[in-house]
């Protein structure tokens, strides 16, 4: 079993950040109505336990973060909030611009999706994310742009005046235990466009503790990785706050 570390992050030059995706706790919460586990109580405990910002990804449905939840988290979370959504919903664009969120990464959900499965199509969508990402800068919110590790996605994302791009990891995690090298090899190549281009690089989906350091080591000026489903699952046999400081840990790594 893993044990719990505790870590001195200050002479780190590493400086990935952690941000912890609660919608699997307001998943549990609605599958039996009322308010346990409270999402506001597990945002709060997580940031105590070192997680340095909470996401949510709030869908049309609601069918687990709440858009009154969202309201609520707003209050209380001292670290960077990212809201996560489709922002052809106008619910959603309403939502953030009254939140004003840290910052808020656009998703392309399709209406009714298990879960996000693709990146942005960001020369077929360049002006609607022209427009999107304007309104948001100029409510003073920082925007990420969900890709794929494409290269022309990326050049794509810098064409809409976004502040960042997320890669959607999934296909590295499904290969990672296939062919690691082979895994990473289009992610770096997104990665180093990003950075010539001067795009901040976050990371999100499916990244675990077993993938998560081979990920941070090789992807260069990694600022921010989202995790949620993964971690709390791993919470279940680990507790929260020994999971939190595990995934701290790899997000901190140095050879």
């Amino acid at each position: 079993m893993r044990r719990l570390i505790k870590i001195d992050f200050i002479n780190n030059s590493v400086m990935t950040k952690l941000s912890v995706n609660i919608n699997k706790i307001a998943t549990l919460r609605n599958s039996r109505g009322g308010d346990n586990p409270n999402v506001v109580k597990v945002a709060l405990d997580c940031e105590r336990f070192g997680a340095e910002g909470i996401t949510v990804h709030p869908r049309p449905d609601e069918r687990h973060i709440r858009y009154r939840d969202v309201f609520d988290l707003k209050e209380v979370v001292t670290t960077e909030f990212n809201i996560e959504g489709n922002p052809s919903e106008k619910k959603f664009v309403e939502l953030v611009l009254a939140n004003k969120p840290t910052q808020v990464t656009l998703v392309p959900d399709a209406l009714g999706a298990v879960t996000s499965n693709a990146g942005w199509d960001t020369v077929k969508y360049k002006s609607l994310l022209i427009d999107l990402v304007a309104q948001f800068k100029e409510a003073g919110i920082r925007t990420s742009i969900f890709v794929d590790a494409d290269v022309r996605m990326v050049e794509g994302a810098k064409e809409t005046g976004t502040d960042r791009i997320e890669l959607y990891t999934e296909p590295y995690a499904e290969n990672y235990f296939k062919n690691k090298e082979l895994a990473i090899r289009d992610f770096v190549t997104a990665a180093t466009r990003a950075n010539e281009l001067g795009l901040g690089l976050n990371a999100g989906h499916d990244l675990s503790l077993d993938n998560l350091r081979y990920f941070q080591q090789n992807i260069p000026n990694l600022l921010e990785v989202s995790i949620g489903h993964a971690l709390v699952c791993d919470a279940l046999y680990l507790g929260l706050e020994n999971t939190v400081q595990l995934y701290l840990r790899e997000t901190k790594a140095v050879d």
